[in-house]
């Protein structure tokens, strides 16, 4: 009985490892869908708000936009890959693309060390300056294929 057990166990086991082994990594996208943010606020919400949520938000700002300006030729919103723009998805541009979003990752890292050590120092009504500039910067990519 004990060997039985056994054996349907590792038959599942293997059944299921070669069924993940069969799937195909989905194409990725140039904007990821983790890059959006949740609200857009008023400069009266903002003022109500503590300096570290300002600092919070400023920095969540800042990486929405640079994960999704330099990609603007391609895609305003999550879900264009290079396949839907007709770009071969060949290894070299599959490691090309891998790579970019690698040094977009690497720099965000270091901007966000740097931000989080030294934004308690700017002045309040600056950051919320700066979010509302951003957040107007985003709201016009909602509006960029309407310039095509």
């Amino acid at each position: 009985m004990n060997i039985k057990v056994i054996v349907i166990s590792l038959g599942l086991l293997f059944f299921t490892g070669m069924s993940y082994a069969q799937k195909k990594k989905a194409p990725k996208s140039f904007i990821s869908e983790k890059v959006t943010i949740s609200k857009y606020h008023n400069k009266g919400e903002l003022e109500r708000m503590h300096k570290g949520q300002l600092i919070t938000l400023y920095t969540e700002r800042i990486e929405v936009l640079i994960k999704t300006l330099p990609y603007i030729a391609f895609a305003t919103k999550p879900g264009i890959t290079m396949a839907t723009l007709g770009i071969p998805t060949n290894n070299d541009n599959k490691k090309a693309l891998d790579s970019q979003f690698d040094s977009t990752d690497t720099f965000m890292e270091e901007s966000n060390t740097f931000l989080v050590e030294y934004l308690p120092y700017a002045d309040t009504g600056s950051l919320i300056s700066g979010i509302l500039f951003y957040e107007d910067i985003m709201k016009s990519l909602h509006q960029y294929n309407d310039f095509h």
